[in-house]
């Protein structure tokens, strides 16, 4: 038997092991998340892992910045900082007394924010009102109790404490040990119902110094945000999960807290536990903090639908830092057929320092110094692979690019060998229960695709799909979608300097 059939043969059988591993895993899973949806639509996904005393627990409401209007742009982002600030309970020293203060920070702020937007707005006035504001907002200090949430978790050895926004859902998490359960509970319960909304012109402030941080001031923000700007005409994915300057200086605190009200509710939210908990006493746990908790109002689906592309797009952004590229391709998302083959193909051509892109650009052609692949910028709707790259010098962004589209070529007109497809599915496999073996990794995956997915069983024959995808697939694919028509291109470059 030739050498070359011999290995393949050993790869199908390592990979027939590994798969039966993989769906065995998947079957356990299967069998080991337990659920219930209580009355006002909260729904809990719970894994008894009796191992070590400990749990972590992940809360993911299923609204993004995907969900905004024009009007309300950066609100979802917003809000993860709010939320940090307590509740009518936690992170005051005496909410009775700071209520009224509150209340005339609000209407001072507002005025203010109008006044500043009209064009002849007295400039005496606004300049009363803005001392009038900071006056308000000093003596609102004496009632903070900063970072409170934070420090109750510690001092119960809570780990990992710590909150993301995404395009498409808001995730709270933290791990505790397993005896903290109701502690938990109250706090989290007592945020979904009593938040307060506390220092909100002061964190507008913050964020728009950290917009100023991570995109106007850092080169590859700045660049991903022009790529999806461009590559996105009418879906909102085009817009910056922080928001654009304009829209942060422009937030209501009224329009915040509207937000907030109608959709971090039960019916948007799924937890997922995962550690030392016992299933029913769970349950009643959360039915006794949270189960009177009103439903909330449904997120409504976004309707836009970005028209096909027909044409590449090209964008150039001039910045002083290293030449970069980025290209982004529509794509269809999970669960259709073909997100399936993308991740495959994101396996091949850009993870890591044997994918295909890696070896020809970097270690033999040295055009690049670093290149990678991923799937941006949600998940809940059609989105783009971007591949991202940075030039090895002298080399330019057009080399670069130019050595791209051979690789992309070679993709869709020769069949993948079936040792890179048998590595490749082994790597996704191995990868995933690699992941799924943490208590954090799990639980995320399990409100992740509750949410983003509709079902948190898309996990379960993940591998059974994989398995089913050949070389004829991933070149029809490849042809398909990365295509020149399907492209966009943003490049940054130095001011003067070549493309």
């Amino acid at each position: 038997m030739r050498l070359k059939d011999c290995l393949i043969r050993v790869s199908a059988t390592l990979l027939l092991l590994l798969s039966l591993t993989t769906l065995a895993g998947a079957d356990t899973l299967a069998e080991k998340v337990r659920e219930h949806t209580f009355a006002n639509g909260l729904k809990l996904l719970l894994v008894e892992r009796p191992e070590a005393p400990t749990f972590t627990a992940y809360i993911t409401i299923g609204v993004g910045s995907v969900y905004e209007t024009s009007e309300t742009r950066g609100v979802a982002h917003l809000l993860e900082h709010m939320l940090f600030k307590g509740t009518t309970t936690l992170g005051t020293s005496d909410y009775a007394q700071e209520k009224p203060l509150l209340e005339e920070i609000e209407e001072v702020g507002a005025r203010f924010d109008v006044l500043k937007g009209r064009k002849d707005g007295d400039p005496q006035e606004l300049d009363t009102l803005r001392r009038r504001l900071n006056e308000l907002q000093e003596r609102h200090k004496a009632f903070v109790v900063k970072d409170e949430f934070s420090r109750i978790y510690a001092e119960n050895g809570g780990v990992g404490y710590n909150a993301f926004t995404g395009k498409d859902l808001t995730t709270y998490l933290v791990s505790l040990p397993a005896n903290k359960l109701e502690l938990w509970a109250a706090i989290e319960a007592d945020r979904m119902k009593n938040s307060v909304l506390r220092e909100f012109f002061t964190e507008r402030e913050v964020v728009q110094e950290e917009r100023r941080r991570s995109y106007d001031s850092d080169p590859q923000g700045m660049l991903y945000e022009h790529l999806l700007a461009t590559a996105f005409t009418v879906h909102p994915y085009r817009n910056p999960i922080i928001g654009w300057h304009s829209d942060i200086e422009n937030l209501s605190l009224a329009e915040t807290r509207d937000f907030l009200q109608r959709y971090y509710a039960p019916v948007n939210t799924v937890m997922a536990l995962v550690g030392d908990l016992d299933f029913d006493a769970t349950v009643a746990m959360i039915e006794r903090y949270f189960g009177d908790i009103p439903p909330g109002t449904p997120v409504p689906s976004v309707t836009a639908v970005e028209p096909p592309q027909r044409g590449e797009k090209r964008v150039e952004v001039v910045f002083d830092a290293e030449p970069s590229l980025l290209l982004g391709y529509h794509k269809p998302t999970l669960p259709e057929r073909e997100d399936y083959v993308f991740d495959l193909i994101d396996l091949i051509l850009g993870q890591g320092r044997t994918s295909r892109l890696y070896q020809s650009l970097v270690v033999e052609k040295q055009l690049a110094a670093d290149i990678s692949t991923s799937a941006a910028p949600g998940s809940r709707y059609p989105n783009l692979f971007v591949i991202s790259a940075t030039p090895r010098h002298p080399h330019t962004t057009a080399e670069v690019e130019a050595a791209i589209y051979a690789e992309l070529d070679r993709l869709a007109n020769e069949p993948v060998s079936t040792e890179e497809l048998i590595r490749s599915r082994n790597r996704l496999a191995t990868d995933r229960l690699r992941y799924l073996k943490t208590n954090s990794g799990l639980a995320r995956m399990l409100t992740y695709y509750q949410t983003v997915a509709g079902n948190w069983r898309y996990l379960v024959d993940y591998d059974e799909q994989v398995a089913t995808i050949g070389a004829d697939e991933i070149m029809a694919t490849a042809k398909r979608y990365l295509s020149p028509a399907n492209r966009t291109v943003a490049v940054l470059n130095k001011e003067g300097g070549r493309p």
